[in-house]
């Protein structure tokens, strides 16, 4: 399957390389060009474990490649995934939405054929049906749909947390969208990584929730910590005594 990827950041690079590594074809797509440049000579943005020989590996192989020409990267592309930044505004702390919705309108420009447009970005619920909006308004003739899908990586195991994930959740209102993430995601059904299906709307907020949640278990366990200490106790047996594993337990 063909990829677009818009946003080669943390998210972007990250879930390109590996959608290669699936065996599908990938272009990550990236207004800056010295940062495709650099790419290109395999010089990552980001510090992540392995990502280097990753995205070496699969250039190699010619399933990935980089490029600053959306339309170019469109071409052929049954999934467009918006990878793009979404940082907290001044003053009011909401979501930046400008980079998705530019993004949204500049693929609108130059879709050509069926495609699902994925938000992998963090986004606030209902920024789905907005993004549908925009890509309706600039090309009404467009053949598409808009579907949720949000990351769940830890800096660090990112890798590992794409290859092997506790669950995949996909947010949709359209089969056709369904089927393409689900052959998008075969790999990792082989592999009996759960897929979660649910409305646009219900996926957007569970990464919200997801969000709020790890904030909650990460002060939880530093107050248990605070604790700890005073009491002569040692937290991590504290944890595994709860039942956190390895991979639930957050940082203290």
């Amino acid at each position: 399957m063909r990829v677009a990827m818009i946003g080669s950041g943390y998210v972007g690079l990250v879930s390109g390389a590996c959608f290669a590594d699936f065996g599908h074809d990938v272009v990550c797509v990236d207004k800056d060009p010295g940062k495709i440049e650099r790419l290109k000579a395999n010089v990552m943005p980001i510090y992540e474990p392995g990502l280097d020989d990753l995205v070496e590996t699969n250039v190699k192989a010619g399933r990935l490649s980089f490029t600053t020409d959306l339309a170019e990267g469109l071409k052929g592309a049954q999934a467009v995934f918006i990878a793009v930044g979404t940082p907290s505004r001044r003053g009011d702390g909401h979501a930046d939405l400008s980079y998705v919705y530019a993004a949204a309108k500049e693929i609108a420009e130059n879709l050509e054929g069926f495609a699902v447009v994925v938000t992998k970005s963090t986004v606030p619920v209902g920024t789905g049906d907005e993004v549908e909006r925009i890509i309706r308004e600039a090309n009404p003739k467009a053949d598409f749909a808009v579907a949720s899908n949000p990351e769940f990586l830890r800096e660090g195991a990112a890798i590992a947390d794409f290859k092997r994930p506790d669950r995949i959740v996909i947010g949709v209102e359209d089969d056709r969208a369904q089927a393409v993430l689900e052959e998008l995601y075969r790999p990792l059904y082989l592999n009996q990584a759960p897929i979660m299906v649910t409305s646009r709307r219900t996926s957007e907020l569970t990464k919200y929730a997801a969000n709020a949640f790890l904030a909650v278990k990460i002060t939880f366990i530093n107050e248990i910590a605070d604790l700890c200490e005073k009491v002569g106790a040692n937290v991590q047996d504290v944890a595994r005594g709860m039942g956190w594993t390895t991979a639930s337990a957050p940082n203290s």
